[in-house]
């Protein structure tokens, strides 16, 4: 599968079709991020769009679960730009195992526009690194997942380029706590981590 097809079926796998409205960030329909408010999202993005984010608490949405192809993770936030738009930022690193700390990950990046319907990927992990992520176990009334608060700072060397061809944004910078849900159905052989 190329991976202008990979980029587009995690968006809408997260997001639905572009026009499909999101949940606003902190309803009771929507993921909020961390149960005790300290996750963030705070971001450097240049080019198809101007910002820089810090969203938390009510501001923010947040998830994370295993990759499809049980390689590494992913996490999502979602939030709202100072003019309106909603944008969801997916960070897929595929070589990041459940629980473990590491340095110098090479992570796949996805911007999501929501309200314009555009998307950026960055179309392979080798573009933008975390510099130092960090897992810690959380308790969980469900016997059948795990769940893991996830810290990382990173940044982009190279941008994520519009899936139709007409743009490119490049996140010069992201720092982040947000969170992964694995479930026992979705483990597979030496992914599981002991508290």
């Amino acid at each position: 599968m190329s991976a202008l097809v990979t980029t587009a079926a995690i968006a809408l796998a997260w997001l639905g079709p572009p026009g499909a409205a999101l949940p606003a960030a902190g309803d009771d329909d929507g993921p909020a991020c961390l149960a005790d408010g300290s996750g963030f999202l705070a971001a450097r993005l240049r080019g198809g769009i101007e910002a820089d984010l810090d969203w938390r608490g009510a501001a923010l949405e947040c998830t994370g679960m295993a990759r499809p192809d049980g390689r590494g993770l992913r996490l999502r936030f979602a939030g709202t730009l100072p003019d309106g738009r909603r944008l969801a930022i997916v960070f897929a690193p595929p070589e990041l195992a459940e629980g473990q700390d590491a340095r110098a990950v090479p992570v796949n990046v996805t911007v999501l526009d929501e309200t314009r319907g555009t998307i950026f990927g960055t179309r392979g992990e080798q573009r933008c690194t975390l510099d130092d992520v960090r897992q810690r176990r959380l308790d969980s009334d469900d016997p059948g997942e795990r769940l893991w608060a996830v810290d990382g700072r990173g940044f982009c060397t190279e941008p994520a380029r519009a899936l139709d061809g007409n743009g490119a944004l490049l996140l010069t910078r992201f720092d982040f706590r947000g969170s992964v849900t694995w479930r026992d159905d979705e483990a597979t052989p030496g992914d599981t981590v002991s508290p």
